[in-house]
């Protein structure tokens, strides 16, 4: 850590330097599957795994877990945000891995605009100047709320962009909306997910470089038929699993169901991984692999 602060007081050029030398790789190789480990979170203020609230406050800690999964046989990357891809890039630990950068996260946790979700992370050209192999995105859809609707719109114009460049962009969608407390929840149920899927999928002036990153359905045996909705690639997302060992277990049998249906190509999972309820990352890390 005190390093990593040395080089951004005394050298930032070296994080533009530590990219341009990167060792790349294809989004997919020879298996064309997918297992990236995600830590966007933070940027819209979603800290908590579980009933630990800011388990996810603590950058070396959270940097010691993502270089410990990125070491794990069969992890292909990580998606995260500018500060934290930066610190990985310093650290040496993004060669040979996809890159995939997180482009919207005005949406904070909580927040009253939570779905105005503005791009404010990083740009297509970002992710191009950078040499990064993909950037993601996050839709939540509630028809009750107009700021949805500039989230739309903001999301088709950057899969256009990406488009242009030849850049996969990775759209999670979700149809949400808020309890009687006024927290936004996303609602899995097949019908919600299959019209999430049906609208990212047509957003944009051309669908040639749009995956899904999709949930699993509150029941998993809708899942067969929810991802018959689109043609496009799809990865799963891990979403909240819950802070037991058996919370964990059901969530591995949920992925290893869903990544047997022929749109799916892997997994893109994040504090379910980084914190399991065992502690132990490794063997979360590696169990996830195995799924695939």
């Amino acid at each position: 850590m005190p390093e990593l602060v040395r080089l951004r007081t005394q050298h930032p050029e070296a994080i533009a330097e530590a990219a341009a030398r990167r060792v790349r790789r294809p989004l997919l190789t020879g298996d064309g599957r997918l297992m990236i480990v995600a830590a966007d979170h933070p940027a819209r203020g979603a800290l908590g795994v579980g009933e630990r609230r800011l388990a996810m406050a603590n950058r070396a800690d959270l940097l010691g877990r993502l270089c410990l999964a990125l070491s794990r046989p069969g992890v292909d990357g990580v998606l995260a945000t500018a500060d934290i891809l930066d610190d990985l890039l310093l650290l040496g630990a993004l060669d040979g891995k996809v890159v995939m950068g997180s482009m919207n996260r005005g949406g904070l946790q909580g927040a009253r605009f939570e779905l105005d979700d503005r791009f404010t992370g990083h740009r297509p050209q970002d992710i191009q100047r950078l040499g990064f192999d993909a950037g993601k995105l996050l839709l939540r859809i509630d028809y009750d709320d107009p700021g949805s609707l500039n989230t739309l719109e903001s999301t088709a114009r950057a899969v256009d962009e990406m488009a242009a460049r030849r850049l996969p962009v990775f759209v999670e969608p979700f149809i949400s909306r808020r309890d009687a407390e006024g927290r936004l929840r996303n609602d899995l149920s097949a019908d919600a997910v299959t019209r999430s899927i049906a609208i990212a999928s047509g957003l944009g002036g051309s669908s040639a470089y749009t995956w899904l990153k999709v949930p699993v359905t509150d029941d998993p045996d809708d899942m067969a038929r929810v991802m018959e909705t689109s043609t496009l690639p799809a990865v799963l997302l891990g979403g909240e699993v819950g802070g037991s060992a058996e919370d964990q277990a059901g969530a591995y049998e949920k992925w290893r169901g869903a990544l047997q249906l022929p749109t799916v190509r892997g997994l893109v999972v994040g504090r379910s991984l980084l914190y399991p309820a065992d502690g132990d990352v490794a063997a979360a890390v590696d169990t996830a692999v195995g799924l695939l």
